[in-house]
């Protein structure tokens, strides 16, 4: 609950004395937390952080692959991103826990209690950022859920062959039937596929998938076994890539939330000393006060 404050009942103050307690400001809220400030810092390290992905995104610095499909993924690329992120979370919760240190009411105390509350502050900074940008994703998600489940309903196209689109093209392309394969046909031999790419396929699976193949294509069961296995592997390396890519962004996803709540704590702290000794960064580039300095 936010204490009011009047001017009569404020104390009075002996030259040299120190007074602990709140020092009134006009308007200033008189609670240990400012939640003004606090969501003002959040909100600015959120939008700064959007900005910043949205920039990386444009450049083609994303954490997923440009390509329909996951078989394009890569480790550098993810490295690379996860990078990215670890910059943005650092530089955008650093911005809004300044914001919240140096714009907040001060107190009169110890400096190790101001330290500590202009702290406090930048690390609910990080944990409000956190809940906007969670929030956000889910809506994003749910919408695209809701368009994609939309979708699904007019397509017969199952999740393994959407998946594996590039891999039954693969196996099923021929010069001697030229026919398009029917959509059961290609549906049961993704569903095959997809049982391989974690583990070893059963030797009855990748028999029965080779007769399949050769029926198709009139290829012979020596050529088309050659081709059943070559599409396994190639399928099963760009599943592990994949894995790899998406334990290395995880990671470094978490690593950038942890490092974003010390970047905000300890930029609160700046902005907190900077308000109290009154050191306002330049709003603007004086070239003529530069030179002559």
């Amino acid at each position: 609950m936010t204490d009011t404050y009047r001017a009569a009942d404020a104390p009075a103050v002996v030259p040299g004395a120190r007074t602990d307690g709140p020092v009134p400001t006009p308007g200033g809220p008189l609670s240990y937390i400012h939640w003004g400030p606090v969501i003002a810092g959040a909100v600015l390290a959120a939008a700064s952080a959007f900005v910043l992905m949205a920039f990386a995104a444009s450049v083609g610095l994303a954490v997923a692959s440009p390509s329909p499909t996951w078989r394009d993924a890569s480790i550098a690329l993810a490295i690379l991103s996860g990078l990215w992120i670890l910059l943005v979370a650092i530089g955008s919760f650093a911005l809004g826990g300044y914001l919240a240190g140096r714009v907040r009411s001060t107190w009169s105390t110890n400096a190790d209690e101001i330290e500590f509350r202009d702290g406090a502050h930048g690390l609910l900074v990080w944990a409000l950022a956190i809940v906007i940008g969670g929030f956000l994703t889910w809506a994003t998600a749910t919408t695209l859920s809701s368009v994609t489940a939309v979708g699904a309903t007019q397509s017969r196209v199952t999740a393994a062959e959407a998946a594996l689109a590039y891999e039954l093209d693969r196996l099923f392309r021929s010069d001697k039937r030229p026919e398009p394969i029917d959509q059961e046909t290609r549906s049961e031999a993704g569903r095959i596929l997809l049982t391989g790419l974690g583990r070893e396929m059963r030797p009855e699976d990748r028999t029965y998938l080779t007769r399949l193949v050769a029926a198709r294509t009139g290829l012979a069961p020596a050529e088309a076994e050659r081709r059943v296995i070559q599409v396994i592997t190639e399928a099963r390396q760009a599943a592990r890539r994949t894995r790899a890519s998406g334990i290395i962004v995880g990671f470094m996803t978490a690593a950038s939330l942890a490092a974003g709540a010390v970047a905000a704590w300890l930029a609160a702290g700046v902005g907190g000393r900077h308000r109290d000794q009154s050191i306002s960064p330049p709003l603007r580039w004086d070239w003529r006060r530069r030179a002559a300095a």
